[in-house]
């Protein structure tokens, strides 16, 4: 049995050393590394390369390990949740389990059919377990790692689906919990996170506003903010994301991918997870584009795709898609890389057009979704029509959340019930305008 001393102290929440018990087997992640310059850290609590360059840093797995105790069938054997693939996962004992991950990947003949495409697939993280969208993964990862650490209080900033997560999952683990948001967000988020019973922080101002300030509390009060000081392992869940569309594929990469593209980690991470399954010889090794979304109201990633720079100018957010809306986003450089060495595009859609994506998506498949989904499917729209889509390709669209969080996007856009009175006449009556507004 190998055992392993991690310590930390902080204000108001002094953590004593903690003795973690390890399998046997020990962990497959053997520290940070900074993705600029290359330096090594210990795996503790942090996020930038304080050393050298201020560079962000990333896991460090020793991949002979995970390549001799994984394979197909080992994985195919594990929970249908994201800890199936726990060797790939910075964790050291056993991991807070609430039933996240293995989502549907759709088959979305109908959409496909409406845009030209032979062979579409909706990956569908709005009915995630257990707050409905693809934050419970990274969560679920980071707060594990956060109770190895010894954190008591957790915390994040939050555009809001990771309020939810936070919440919901700290819940779960006995955490404490105080999570921090842009005061304008959409009230099913609000309430989403406020029905768990954190201590939730309304801020006056965006994202980056709030980011900021919550970098200044982690520092001052210590606590383990899951995008903050443990980004590194919070963002490793993404992972889990380009695992499952390979597994529910029959052990095949696509084509193309289309996702939505907030801080740009998710799509660095869907790309680190498809490179991880290739190194350890569970998939085939294939060419995969990579093509991201943003709304144009916050698109610093997409300017800079479009213009050809390789560095990110900051703006402002103004859009309905809230979820998505960071103007300074940490990974956008890796995310315009990714696109560039795959041959994708990342573009931007109008307001005006993520609400036609809701629609679309959800008209054709049956799938609600919030406005970063609304957005992923109105720029795959958009490549479509652009030729930038070969009909033939296999093609996954990443759905990250669920509309019911975001319902005032829609509700002024969308039909009205008929209201009638119990009697067959008056529905007759009813039947009739709405076949003739149906028709017109």
């Amino acid at each position: 049995m190998q055992t392993a001393l991690l310590a930390s102290t902080h204000l108001n929440d002094v953590i004593v050393t903690a003795t973690l018990s390890l399998s046997t087997a020990g962990p497959t992640f053997t520290g940070l590394r900074c993705k600029e310059c290359g330096q090594p850290y210990e795996a503790g609590a942090r996020h930038v390369c304080e050393d050298v360059c201020f560079g962000p840093l990333e896991v460090v797995y020793d991949y002979e390990a995970i390549k001799s105790r994984v394979s197909r069938a080992t994985i195919e054997a594990g929970p249908a949740s994201i800890w199936r693939y726990r060797e790939f996962l910075p964790i050291a004992g056993d991991p807070i389990d609430v039933g996240t991950g293995f989502t549907p990947l759709l088959k979305a003949n109908n959409l496909a059919k409406r845009l030209g495409l032979k062979s579409l697939y909706i990956k569908n993280d709005g009915v995630n377990m257990p707050t409905l969208s693809f934050k419970d993964r990274v969560v679920s990862v980071a707060l594990t790692r956060a109770r190895e650490l010894g954190f008591k209080t957790v915390s994040c900033a939050s555009t809001g689906n990771l309020a939810n997560s936070t919440a919901a999952i700290a819940a779960h683990a006995g955490l404490d919990c105080c999570v921090f948001i842009p005061s304008d967000l959409e009230l099913g988020k609000v309430l989403g996170t406020l029905i768990y019973n954190p201590t939730l922080m309304a801020v006056k101002g965006n994202y980056d506003q709030v980011n900021r300030l919550c970098s200044e509390v982690a520092n001052t009060y210590g606590w383990g903010f899951v995008n903050i000081n443990l980004r590194p392992y919070y963002s490793e869940g993404s992972k889990t994301l380009g695992y499952e569309v390979i597994e529910q594929l029959g052990w095949e990469l696509p084509d193309h991918i289309v996702a939505p593209l907030a801080s740009g980690s998710l799509f660095t991470k869907i790309r680190k997870g498809f490179d991880e399954f290739i190194k350890c010889g569970l998939v085939d090794e294939k060419a995969v584009r990579f093509s991201g979304a943003q709304a144009e109201g916050c698109n610093p990633i997409a300017t800079a795709f479009r213009e050809g720079r390789d560095f990110i100018t900051p703006v402002k957010p103004n859009t309905i898609a809230k979820s998505i809306a960071i103007g300074n986003p940490a990974d956008g450089p890796y995310a315009i890389d990714i696109a560039n060495r795959t041959g994708g595009n990342i573009t931007d859609v109008t307001d005006a057009e993520i609400i036609d994506g809701i629609k679309l998506l959800a008209e054709t498949e049956g799938v609600f979704t919030e406005t970063a989904g609304g957005t992923t499917i109105a720029v795959l729209k958009k490549l479509v029509e652009q030729g930038k889509i070969n009909p033939e390709e296999r093609t996954v669209a990443y759905i990250t959340g669920n509309g019911l969080k975001t319902t005032e996007a829609v509700v002024d856009h969308i039909g009205q019930p008929y209201t009638i009175e119990a009697q067959l006449d008056s529905f007759n009556a009813a039947w009739q305008q709405a076949q003739a507004a149906q028709a017109g």
